[in-house]
C-alpha cells in the first residue's frame, strides 16, 4: 500500500486535470443511467394502455414509496399528449442522452490520455535525471537493458494502474452504487438476493490478483534480460561474427526469448481468466433474475411493470461491465505495484559522489594535485589502490604505466571525482576535492577516455559537447589540432554528417581523432588522456602525438599510455603494479634503474 501512495503523488502536478476528468467520469455515470432509465417510458407508456400505469396521479413525495412516486410523476407527465407526440419526446430525450453520453465519453479518453502520457513522461524524466546522478558504482553493477526495460516498460505498467484505479473509484463504483440503489428501489428482495451470493467472485479475483502480480513481475525482470541481450549482441556484432559465434548467440537469444513467451502466456492466462470469469458470474445472476423476475410478471405477482422490469434487467446487466473492469483493476494495480518496488528501488539509490553544503566552486588551477594515503575499492573487491601518494605540479606531464589491472584508469578517474577514495584525501590547490563543487572541478579538466565515446549526431556537435553554442571557427581549429580536419572534410556533408550510434560510420583512429579534438576545444588548464593515442594507425599516432605536446606545454596533463614511445618527454613517470606506487621518475631515470618500468620497456620493444 505505501508502493501505491508513492505512486499517487505523481498525481499531484496535475490536480486540475484529475478534478475535470472526476466530473466527466461523474456525469458519464449520470447520463448513462439517464439513457437506460429512458426504456421505462418507451415500454409502459408508448406501447401498452396508459390505464395500466400504477399511478397517473400528481407527483407527491408524501404518498407511496419512492419507485412509485417517480413512476407516477413520469407517467402523468407523458399521458397529457397524444402517444406520437410521446413517442417522438421520449425519441429526443433517447437522442439528446446518448450524444452527451458519448461526448462525455470521448473527454474522458482525452484527459485520461494526457494525464498518463504527463505521469509517463514525468517518471522518465526523474528515472533518467536520477541516473545521471548517480555515480560510477551504480552503473558498474546494472546491466544497461534493465536500465532501459525500468525507464520504458515499468513506468508504463504505473500510469496504466493508476489510470485503472481512477476509473474504477470514480466510474466504476458510482455506477454500481447508483445502479444498487436503482435496484433495491424497484425489487429490494430480487437485489437482495443477489448481494449475497456475489462474495465467492471477489474472492476468486482477489487469489488471481496475488498470482498476476508473482508473474508480472518475472515478465518485467525477463524483457530486461533481453535488452541487454539485444544491446550487446548489437555493440558487438564485430566480434561476434570475427569469432564466429553467430549461431551462439542467436541460441542463447532464442532461450530468453522463449522463456519470456513461456511467462507471458501464464501471465496472459491470469490475467485474462478473471474478465470472463466475472463477466458469466454476472450472466449467471442476469439469468436468475431473468427467471424469478419474468415468472412475476407472468403471474402478475411482481411489484414491477414490464417496462421496469425490463429498465431493472438492462440495469443490471450495464453492470457486469463495470464490475469486470472493478476485477481488472485489481489486477493492474497489483502489476503497477509490482513495477512501482522495482522502479523506487532504482530512485531511492543515493548518489555516493555528493557535494557537501559547504562545498566551493573553484574558477582556475594555479598549484598542485596531491593524493595522499589515497585508498580506494569497488564493491565487490578487493582494495584496486593502497596508499597513494603522489603530487602533480602545475604544467607538470605525469604518465601514468604499469601491467593492465595495476589501478591506472581508477587512479586517474579518482581526479575529476568520478569516485570519491575510502581512505585519505586528494587535494586541488590545496582544497580537499569533497569539498569543490563537482561542477567547477570538473570545467577545469579536458578527458579523452581509453573507450571512445561519441553521439549518434553530427561531427561538429561531437567535438563541441558539453560547450554551449560553440563557434563553428574554434571547432575546426581543435579538428585540425587534432589531425581531425582533413578527414572531417572528405566526409559527405563535413562537419555536418551524421556519424552513426557510437560514431559506427568512422574508423577506430578517426573516432579517437575526434575524441581528442573535444577535449582541445575545451581548452582546460588539465588534461586527462586515458591511452589517447591508443586506436590510431602510426601515421595518425604521430601527428596527434605532436599537437598534444604541443598542446600540453601549457597545461597540467595526466596521461596514462601503454606505449612508452608517447611519455619519453614527461616531466614524471608514475609506475604502478597491484595498486601500489613501484617506482617514480623520468624516463631516462626509470631506464637506467632495475625495476618494473624497465621489464616492461624492454618487454615492449622486444615485441616490435
Amino acid at each position: 500500500m505505501k508502493t501505491y501512495l508513492r505512486i499517487l503523488k505523481y498525481l499531484l502536478p496535475y490536480r486540475r486535470i484529475v478534478l475535470i476528468l472526476i466530473f466527466s467520469m461523474l456525469l458519464y455515470v449520470v447520463l448513462n443511467i439517464f439513457s437506460i432509465a429512458l426504456i421505462v417510458p418507451l415500454v409502459d407508456v408508448i406501447f401498452t394502455d396508459i390505464s395500466a400505469a400504477p399511478s397517473t396521479g400528481e407527483f407527491d413525495l408524501k404518498k407511496g414509496n419512492l419507485k412509485d412516486q417517480l413512476m407516477g410523476w413520469l407517467y402523468h407527465t407523458l399521458s397529457k399528449y397524444p402517444k406520437q407526440d410521446a413517442l417522438l419526446y421520449v425519441c429526443l430525450f433517447i437522442a439528446v442522452g446518448f450524444l452527451l453520453k458519448n461526448l462525455t465519453s470521448y473527454w474522458q479518453m482525452y484527459l485520461n490520455a494526457a494525464l498518463e502520457q504527463g505521469m509517463l513522461r514525468d517518471l522518465r524524466n526523474q528515472i533518467h535525471r536520477h541516473l545521471h546522478q548517480l555515480s560510477l558504482h551504480f552503473f558498474m553493477a546494472r546491466k544497461k537493458g534493465h536500465l532501459i526495460s525500468l525507464m520504458m516498460n515499468d513506468v508504463r505498467l504505473i500510469t496504466e494502474s493508476v489510470m485503472a484505479l481512477l476509473g474504477m473509484f470514480f466510474r466504476d463504483p458510482p455506477t454500481v452504487i447508483v445502479s444498487t440503489i436503482i435496484l433495491f428501489v424497484f425489487n429490494w428482495k430480487l437485489t437482495l438476493t443477489i448481494l449475497l451470493i456475489t462474495p465467492a467472485m471477489g474472492f476468486i479475483i482477489g487469489k488471481i490478483a496475488d498470482k498476476l502480480k508473482k508473474y508480472s513481475t518475472r515478465f518485467q525482470e525477463k524483457m530486461s534480460e533481453i535488452t541487454s541481450l539485444v544491446d550487446e549482441s548489437i555493440s558487438g556484432v564485430r566480434v561476434i561474427k570475427a569469432f564466429k559465434m553467430e549461431k551462439h548467440e542467436i541460441e542463447k537469444f532464442e532461450n530468453q526469448t522463449n522463456k519470456l513467451y513461456k511467462i507471458f502466456v501464464k501471465l496472459l492466462r491470469i490475467r485474462s481468466i478473471s474478465s470472463p470469469l466475472s463477466e458469466y458470474f454476472g450472466i449467471l445472476i442476469a439469468v436468475v433474475v431473468l427467471w424469478f423476475g419474468g415468472m412475476g410478471i407472468i403471474n402478475k405477482t411482481s411489484p414491477m411493470s414490464a417496462g421496469q422490469f425490463i429498465f431493472y434487467l438492462t440495469i443490471l446487466v450495464s453492470m457486469l461491465q463495470p464490475i469486470k473492469m472493478i476485477t481488472q483493476v485489481f489486477n493492474t494495480v497489483k502489476e503497477g505495484i509490482a513495477a512501482g518496488e522495482r522502479v523506487f528501488a532504482i530512485l531511492d539509490i543515493k548518489p555516493r559522489v555528493l557535494d557537501t553544503p559547504d562545498a566551493i566552486e573553484i574558477k582556475d588551477f594555479s598549484n598542485s594535485i596531491v593524493f595522499e594515503n589515497v585508498s580506494f575499492k569497488y564493491d565487490t573487491t578487493d582494495l584496486v589502490l593502497k596508499n597513494i601518494n603522489l603530487k602533480i605540479n602545475k604544467g607538470e606531464i605525469v604518465a601514468i604505466v604499469g601491467p593492465s589491472g595495476s589501478g591506472k584508469s581508477t587512479l586517474v578517474d579518482l581526479v575529476p571525482r568520478f569516485y570519491d577514495p575510502v581512505e585519505g584525501s586528494i587535494k586541488i590547490d590545496n582544497i580537499d576535492l569533497r569539498k569543490v563543487k563537482q561542477e567547477s572541478l570538473r570545467d577545469l579538466m579536458g578527458i579523452v577516455t581509453q573507450e571512445t565515446i561519441l553521439f549518434n549526431d553530427t561531427v561538429a556537435a561531437n567535438i563541441g559537447f558539453g560547450m554551449v553554442n560553440a563557434q563553428m571557427e574554434k571547432i575546426i581549429e581543435a579538428a585540425k589540432i587534432a589531425n581531425a580536419h582533413n578527414f572531417i572534410e572528405n566526409l559527405e556533408h563535413g562537419y555536418f554528417t551524421i556519424i552513426g550510434d557510437r560514431g559506427v560510420k568512422l574508423s577506430g583512429g578517426e573516432r579517437q581523432r575526434i575524441a581528442i579534438a573535444r577535449a582541445v576545444l575545451k581548452n582546460p588548464p588539465i588534461l586527462i588522456l586515458d591511452e589517447a593515442t591508443s586506436a590510431l594507425d602510426p601515421e595518425s599516432e604521430m601527428l596527434v602525438q605532436e599537437a598534444l605536446e604541443r598542446l600540453m606545454q601549457k597545461r597540467t596533463s595526466i596521461v596514462i599510455a601503454h606505449r612508452f614511445s608517447t611519455i619519453q618527454n614527461a616531466n614524471k613517470i608514475v609506475v604502478m603494479e597491484k595498486g601500489e606506487i613501484v617506482q617514480i621518475g623520468t624516463f631516462n631515470t626509470l631506464l637506467s634503474q632495475e625495476g618494473l618500468f624497465k621489464r616492461l620497456y624492454e618487454l615492449q620493444f622486444r615485441m616490435l
